[in-house]
C-alpha cells in the first residue's frame, strides 16, 4: 500500500509537521523564556502587587504597575521574581526589546516601601528596563522623606535608567497619554485582574492541550510507520478499519479543541465586538494574535492529519504560495500606489534654470525611489506567472492581480518618462530666455558705453560701427530664437507665468536688435555729415550705465526707479543718433523693470506716519526699510560683478585666476539673496501688524541662517583672491557701472554687518518691549467677535521669546567669527572636524613637562612658547603664531601644531 499509492504523504512526513506545530506552539507561548504558568502562580498573581494592564508609553514601550500594597516589602523573593518573570514574557519580543516602564504608586505609603519596591526592581527585574515612574506620598513628610531618600540612595539602588518623581497623576499624564492608564492612575484604559488571569490561564490551557494532541497524532504516525503490512486481505482490511476509528477518534478531539479555540478567541475579542467605539488594548490585541496564531497552529495540525490521508499536499503547499504571492502584492501595489500619488503631485515646471534643475533633482529622486519597488513588482509577475503555468488551482485570483501590477509599473515608469521630457523642455526654455537676457544686457552695455565725444570723427564712427557688427554676428552664439519658432516649440508647456516671462524677454530682444538698428542707420548718418562739427556734451554724473537684470524682483516696488543704461544714453548732436526709438526703449525697459507710471515707490500707509508708531513698529518699520536695500545690495552684486563674467566683451578684463575662483571669491551670496529675497523679507512683512511674531520669525529660521555660517567659512579665501585680483580692470569697470563708492570687498561684507545689525534691532526691541508698545490686532479671527479677539500673548512669553532669539543671533555671530577665525588656520588636518564646535580661542603661553622627571634640569622649560589655543566641544588645537608681511604691515598667521581630545 505505501508503494502503490504515489504522491500519498508518507508517515515521516507527518511527524516532521507535528513535530514542527509542537515548536511552534513552544515559541508562541515563549516556554523558553516563561517555564511557569499562570496556574503555577495563581495565587500570587491575585495578590495584584504588580499588573500588566495591557498599557504601552509613546515608544510602544509595555507599562508594569505596582499598585499600592500594603505587605508589598513582605513578600518573598522567589514569589516577586516569578511574578516579575511571567509579567515581562508576556509581551512580544519586539515590544519587550524596546524597554519596560514602570509605574510605582506609593501615594499612601510610605518612602521605606518605596525603597523596597526600588530595590527588589534593581536586584530581581528579569527584563529590559526602559523609565521608572513613582508617584510620591501624598503626606508632605512622607513626600520630604521620599525626595532626601532618592537623593541619597540613588547610587545605592545602581539603576541605569531613569527614575522620575512625581506628585500626582496628572504629571504622569505629561509621560504617558491617559488611554494607556487606568482608571486608578486618572487614566481610561479599562482593566480587570480576574479577567485577566481568567484569560491567560485559559490560553495556557488552550495551548497545552494542542501541544499534547499534536504528539498523540506524531505517536500515531509513528505507530503506522512501525506497522508491517499483511499479507492477507481480511487482514489488511482489519488494519484499515482500526486505524480509520483511531483517525476518527483523533479527527474529532481536532474539532473539539477548535471549537474551544474559536470560543475562548470571541471571548477575548467580545469588548470589542459588543462596543464599536471600544478597542483592545496592546494586552489584549496580543492576546487575541496569540491565539490567532494557536489556531493556525491547530488548522495546520487537521490539514497534516488530513494530507496524511487525502493526498492534499500538492494543494495546500499551493495555497502557501497563494498566500506569500497575495501578501508581496498588497505590500508592492501599496508602494506603488503612494508613488504615483507622489508622483500626481509633482506638476510644476518650475519659473527658471535653477528651480527647474531643483524639480529635476526631485523628479531624479522619486525615479530611483521607485525602482526597487518596480524591480519587486516585474519579479512578483513573473511568480504570478510561473503559478498560473503550473497549473495552480487559484489561477482566476492570480492573473488580475499579474495585469494590475503590469499596469502599475506601466503607469509609473510612462509618468515618469513624460515628467523628464516636459521638464527638460522647460529646463531648455529657460536656459533660452536667459541667454537672450545676457544677450541684451550685453548689447545695453555697448551701447551705453559708445562715448558720444569719440563719435565726432569719421574714425570713431567706424569704430562704433564695427563694434556694433562684431556684437551682432555674436548673435549665432548665442543661438537667438525666433520668436515664432519660439511659441511653437514650447507652446505645450506654456503656464500663464512662464508664458508671460517668455513675452517680455522677447519683447525685450525685439527692442536692443530695433536699438540697435537705429543705432547703426544713426551712426551711418552722422558718418555722411562729416562736414558739420558735432559738438560734444558730457553725460550727467549721475547717469553712469547700469546693468539691469531681466528678472523681475517683487523689490522693483520698494526700491526708487533705476533706469537702464540705454535711457541714460543721450546723445546731443541733432543731426546723429534719433531719440524717438530710445524713448520707447526707456519705456519698454521700465515695463521690464516693473516700475509704477509716477515712478513712485508705493509706500505702505501704516509706514507714512512715523510719530504715530510705537516703539516696537519703529523698529520693525527699521527692520524693513534695511532688509530691503540689504537685498538690493546683494542683488546689484549678483548683477553688477557676477552676471557680467560671462559677457564675451569683459573676458579679456577678466584674469584667469578670477575667472576661476569666483565662486570661492562670492562663496554662497547667491544663496543668502534667494532666502532673504523670497522667503524671509515676506516672513518680516507679516510682523508689520503682528510685532510679537518677530521673535518666532528669528527662531523658525535658525537652521536657515547657517548659510551665515558657510558664508564666513569661505570669507579667509575669498579674502585672499580679493587681495591676489583687487586691482583688475574688471572690478573698476563694474564698480563705475554701478556707481558705487567703495570697492566690491567693502560690499561682501554687508552679510556680517547685516547679521550685527539683527542683534541691534532684536536688542532695541528687547530694551522697548512693555504691554503699551506690543499693540495687536483686533480679534478678526473666524467665529470671533469684536468684543472677544484672539488673546494676545502675555508679556513674559513675547519677552522669552525674544530673549530667545537674540541669544540665538549673538550665538550665530560668534560662530561666524569663529568659523573665519578657524578657517585661517593652515595645516589643519582633516580629522578636526571629530572635536565639535568651537567654542572660543585665544593666545596663551605655553611652558613643556618633560616625561623623564629624574632630569631635573630638564623637568620644566622654563622659557615658555606663545600658541593660539583653540577649545571645541570635545578637544583642544594647539597652533604656532608667525608675524608675516602683508598689505598692511606685520600681521599673525596660525599653522596647527597639536590636538587633544577632552
Amino acid at each position: 500500500m505505501l508503494f502503490g499509492l504515489q504522491g500519498e504523504m508518507a508517515p515521516q512526513e507527518l511527524g516532521r509537521r507535528l513535530a514542527t506545530v509542537i515548536t511552534h506552539v513552544g515559541e508562541i507561548m515563549q516556554q523558553e523564556i516563561r517555564p511557569l504558568g499562570a496556574v503555577d502562580i495563581i495565587e500570587q498573581l491575585h495578590r495584584q502587587f504588580a499588573i500588566l494592564s495591557g498599557g504601552r508609553g509613546k515608544d510602544g514601550a509595555p507599562i508594569i504597575t505596582f499598585p499600592e500594597f500594603v505587605g508589598f516589602k513582605h513578600i518573598p523573593e522567589e514569589d516577586f521574581l516569578n511574578v516579575m518573570t511571567y509579567l515581562t514574557s508576556i509581551p512580544s519580543v519586539e515590544a519587550a526589546s524596546i524597554g519596560f516602564v514602570i509605574i510605582i504608586d506609593r501615594r499612601r505609603d510610605k518612602w521605606s516601601t518605596i525603597k523596597a519596591s526600588l530595590t527588589r526592581i534593581a536586584v530581581a527585574f528579569p527584563g529590559n528596563l526602559q523609565l521608572i515612574f513613582i508617584l510620591r506620598p501624598s503626606r508632605f513628610i512622607q513626600r520630604t522623606f521620599t525626595d532626601f531618600g532618592i537623593k541619597y540612595y540613588r547610587d545605592e539602588f545602581k539603576m541605569k535608567v531613569p527614575i522620575v518623581m512625581l506628585n500626582s497623576v496628572s504629571d504622569l499624564h505629561g509621560y504617558i497619554d491617559k488611554s494607556q492608564l487606568t482608571e486608578d492612575l486618572g487614566g481610561t484604559l479599562e482593566y480587570r485582574h480576574s479577567r485577566w488571569i481568567n484569560h491567560r490561564t485559559a490560553i495556557e490551557n488552550f495551548a497545552l492541550a494542542l501541544k499534547t494532541t499534536a504528539q498523540m497524532l506524531q505517536t500515531f504516525g509513528v505507530c503506522l510507520a512501525s506497522t508491517e503490512l499483511p499479507r492477507g486481505v481480511p487482514s489488511t482490511e482489519d488494519l484499515l478499519m482500526s486505524h480509520t476509528k483511531q483517525r476518527d477518534k483523533l479527527q474529532e478531539e481536532l474539532k473539539l479543541l477548535g471549537r474551544q479555540g474559536i470560543t475562548l478567541l470571541s471571548c477575548l475579542q467580545e469588548p470589542a465586538t459588543k462596543n464599536s467605539t471600544s478597542k483592545l488594548n496592546p494586552n489584549e490585541l496580543e492576546n487575541v494574535a496569540t491565539m490567532q496564531r494557536l489556531l493556525a497552529q491547530l488548522d495546520e495540525t487537521e490539514k497534516a492529519f488530513s494530507q496524511f490521508w487525502s493526498q492534499h499536499h500538492l494543494k495546500l503547499n499551493q495555497c502557501l504560495q497563494l498566500q506569500h504571492f497575495e501578501h508581496s502584492f498588497c505590500e508592492v501595489k501599496l508602494i506603488l500606489d503612494s508613488l504615483l500619488a507622489e508622483q500626481a503631485e509633482l506638476t510644476d515646471i518650475g519659473d527658471g534654470v535653477m528651480h527647474v534643475e531643483q524639480l529635476l533633482k526631485e523628479h531624479k529622486a522619486l525615479e530611483e525611489k521607485g525602482q526597487e519597488p518596480l524591480e519587486k513588482a516585474r519579479l512578483l509577475v513573473l511568480v504570478g506567472d510561473q503559478l498560473i503555468q503550473s497549473p495552480h488551482y487559484a489561477v482566476d485570483s492570480i492573473r488580475p492581480r499579474c495585469v494590475e501590477l503590469r499596469r502599475l509599473c506601466d503607469d509609473f515608469s510612462n509618468e515618469n518618462k513624460k515628467r523628464h521630457t516636459m521638464l527638460a523642455r522647460s529646463l531648455e526654455l529657460h536656459r533660452q530666455l536667459d541667454k537672450v537676457s545676457q544677450w541684451c544686457e550685453a548689447g545695453i552695455y555697448l551701447l551705453a558705453s559708445q562715448a558720444v565725444d569719440k563719435c565726432q570723427s569719421r574714425e570713431g564712427v567706424d569704430i562704433a560701427l564695427s563694434d556694433i557688427e562684431l556684437f551682432l554676428s555674436t548673435a549665432e552664439d548665442y543661438q537667438l530664437p525666433n520668436p515664432r519658432d519660439f511659441y511653437n516649440q514650447f507652446e505645450s508647456i506654456f503656464t500663464v507665468d512662464v508664458k508671460a516671462k517668455a513675452q517680455k524677454t522677447l519683447q525685450k530682444l525685439d527692442d536692443v536688435q530695433e536699438i540697435f538698428h537705429k543705432r547703426q542707420m544713426s551712426l551711418m548718418k552722422l558718418a555722411a555729415r562729416q562736414t558739420r562739427p558735432v559738438q560734444p556734451v558730457a553725460p550727467h554724473p549721475e547717469s553712469s550705465p547700469k546693468w539691469v537684470s531681466t528678472k523681475t524682483n517683487h523689490l522693483s516696488t520698494l526700491a526708487p526707479v533705476q533706469k537702464t543704461s540705454e535711457e541714460l544714453y543721450v546723445e546731443t548732436n541733432p543731426n546723429s543718433l534719433e531719440k524717438e526709438d530710445e524713448a520707447k526703449f526707456e519705456v519698454k525697459n521700465g515695463e521690464l523693470l516693473g516700475n509704477s507710471p509716477d515712478g513712485e515707490n508705493p509706500v505702505p500707509e501704516h509706514l507714512n506716519s512715523p510719530e504715530s508708531l510705537s516703539p516696537s513698529r519703529r523698529i520693525i518699520r527699521d527692520l524693513l526699510e534695511t532688509e530691503e536695500n540689504y537685498i538690493k545690495e546683494i542683488k546689484s552684486i549678483i548683477d553688477g560683478y557676477i552676471t557680467p563674467m560671462d559677457f564675451v566683451w569683459l573676458k579679456h578684463l577678466i584674469p584667469d585666476v578670477l575667472q576661476n575662483n569666483k565662486d570661492v571669491l562670492f562663496g554662497n551670496i547667491k544663496e543668502l539673496y534667494e532666502f532673504h529675497s523670497r522667503t524671509f523679507l515676506k516672513e518680516l512683512e507679516n510682523c508689520t501688524e503682528n510685532p510679537e511674531l518677530l521673535a518666532r520669525c528669528f527662531l523658525k529660521r535658525k537652521e536657515d541662517l547657517q548659510m551665515y555660517f558657510r558664508y564666513h567659512q569661505n570669507l579667509p579665501r575669498a579674502t585672499a583672491i580679493w587681495q591676489e585680483c583687487e586691482d583688475c580692470a574688471y572690478f573698476g569697470v563694474c564698480q563705475r557701472q554701478l556707481d558705487h563708492s567703495l570697492p566690491l570687498f567693502k560690499y561682501l561684507r554687508g552679510p556680517s554687518q547685516r547679521l550685527m545689525k539683527y542683534q541691534v534691532l532684536l536688542k532695541g526691541l528687547l530694551d522697548s518691549e512693555s504691554p503699551e508698545d506690543l499693540e495687536k490686532v483686533p480679534g478678526n479671527l473666524e467665529g470671533d467677535s469684536t468684543e472677544n479677539g484672539p488673546k494676545r500673548n502675555s508679556d513674559s512669553a513675547f519677552s522669552a521669546e525674544l530673549q530667545q532669539a537674540f541669544a540665538m543671533m549673538e550665538d550665530l555671530i560668534k560662530s561666524c567669527e569663529l568659523a573665519v577665525d578657524l578657517a585661517a588656520v593652515t595645516g589643519c588636518p582633516d580629522t578636526i572636524g571629530k572635536l565639535g564646535k568651537l567654542l572660543i580661542h585665544d593666545s596663551f603661553n605655553i611652558w613643556t613637562v618633560h616625561k623623564d622627571r629624574y632630569k631635573m634640569k630638564d623637568f620644566i622649560r622654563f622659557k615658555p612658547s606663545q600658541r593660539q589655543i583653540y577649545l571645541f566641544e570635545k578637544g583642544l588645537m594647539f597652533c604656532k603664531i608667525r608675524m608675516e608681511p602683508g598689505a598692511q604691515g606685520l600681521s599673525p598667521h596660525h599653522s596647527f601644531k597639536k590636538s587633544l581630545k577632552i
